[in-house]
C-alpha cells in the first residue's frame, strides 16, 4: 500500500485502535514519519472535539420560538411568483430534476429524429426511384469512374501531369 491508502485508514485506526485489520496502519505509522505526523493531528483533533461542550439554550427560547412561529403564521399567505421564488432560491433543485430530466430526453428525441431523417413526414418533392432507374445510375456512376481510371492510367509516353490532362482520351 501506499502512504494514500494508509492515510485514508487513519480515522478509522483512531475510531477502533483494536481491529484487526489495523495491524498494517500501525506498523506503517512507525516507518513513515509524514503519516505518524498526519495520525497524531488526527488525534489532537479528536481529542478536542471531546473535551467541547455545547452551549446551553437561552432559558427564554422556547418562549421566543412560540412567539415567531405565531407571527410567521399570522403573516398573509405568499402568491403563487413569491412561492416559485422562495423555491428557486431556497431549495436544492432535487425536486425540479425529473422535469429537467423529460426536457432533456424529449431534446434528444426531437434532435435525434432531425438527425436521422426519422420525422415521419413524407417529402412531396422526391419521387420514388424504381430499382431499374437506380441500378442504371449507379452503373453510370460506374462507367465515368472507369473513364476517369483509364484516363489516369494511359500510357502515351509523356510523363507529365500537363500533357496527361491536355490531351483528350482516346475512344
Amino acid at each position: 500500500m501506499i502512504c494514500h491508502d494508509y492515510k485514508s485508514a487513519l480515522p478509522e485506526l483512531l475510531l477502533d485502535p483494536a481491529a484487526p485489520s489495523n495491524a498494517s496502519v500501525r506498523e506503517h505509522l512507525k516507518s513513515c514519519p509524514a503519516c505518524n505526523e498526519e495520525f497524531q493531528s488526527l488525534e489532537a483533533t479528536f481529542t478536542l472535539l471531546d473535551s467541547w461542550q455545547a452551549p446551553e439554550p437561552s432559558p427564554y427560547f422556547d418562549q421566543k420560538l412560540a412567539v415567531r412561529l405565531r407571527e410567521e403564521q399570522a403573516l398573509p399567505a405568499a402568491g403563487w411568483f413569491e412561492r416559485m421564488r422562495s423555491r428557486l432560491l431556497f431549495n436544492t433543485g432535487r425536486q425540479f430534476r425529473p422535469v429537467v430530466a423529460g426536457a432533456l430526453a424529449l431534446v434528444l428525441l426531437v434532435a435525434g429524429g432531425t438527425f436521422a431523417d426519422l420525422s415521419g413526414f413524407p417529402y412531396p418533392d422526391k419521387a420514388p426511384v424504381s430499382a431499374t432507374v437506380n441500378d442504371l445510375q449507379i452503373l453510370d456512376k460506374n462507367d465515368q469512374a472507369l473513364q476517369t481510371m483509364s484516363l489516369l492510367l494511359q500510357d502515351d509516353g509523356s510523363s507529365s501531369i500537363d500533357s496527361v490532362v491536355a490531351t483528350p482520351p482516346r475512344s
